[in-house]
């Protein structure tokens, strides 16, 4: 069984290399909420491939989402998701968000988020797409209100 994608855009004022800066060197500043027991403190993302990409709580303690696929600084960055559909990290299941920024007509940036591979998700595939279909486009308003004014 194959899934669509989940494909999501909105345009930020920053330009490109800027927008990519803020959504993945600073997504700890803007990332409202984590998965581990604790609170979340901040949200990591190695600029690097291989790179983790992770939520540390206040405690230090690291909760692990994924890893970093792919670094093209300032138009692309593929992240491997690895949280599943009990918003568990799952070292065995592997769905790719990619991120890419590109100039908008008036100086600042498309940001388009795809989350594909989908159907690693199993069983409760369907129902968890559902669920990511309707919380991406709050992550991104969320980046979006961070990057209009850090631009």
């Amino acid at each position: 069984m194959s899934i669509a994608p989940i494909v999501r855009r909105i345009e930020v004022t920053a330009p490109p290399a800027r927008a990519f800066e803020l959504f993945t060197r600073e997504i700890g500043r803007w990332w409202p909420k984590g998965i581990g027991k604790n609170p979340l403190a901040t949200v990591v993302l190695e600029p690097r491939v291989d790179g983790q990409w992770f939520e540390r709580d206040a405690q230090g303690n690291e909760t692990h989402w994924g890893k970093v696929l792919a670094w093209e600084p300032p138009g692309r960055v593929l992240l491997g998701w690895q949280i599943d559909t009990n918003w568990a990290y799952d070292p065995s299941l592997l769905t790719e968000v990619e991120i890419t920024f590109a100039p908008s007509g008036n100086g600042g940036t498309l940001v388009t988020l795809e989350h594909r591979n989908l159907e690693r998700f199993g069983t409760d595939a369907a129902r968890h797409v559902e669920r990511l279909g309707n919380g991406w486009p709050a992550r991104l308003a969320d980046f979006a209100a961070y990057a209009n004014t850090n631009r």
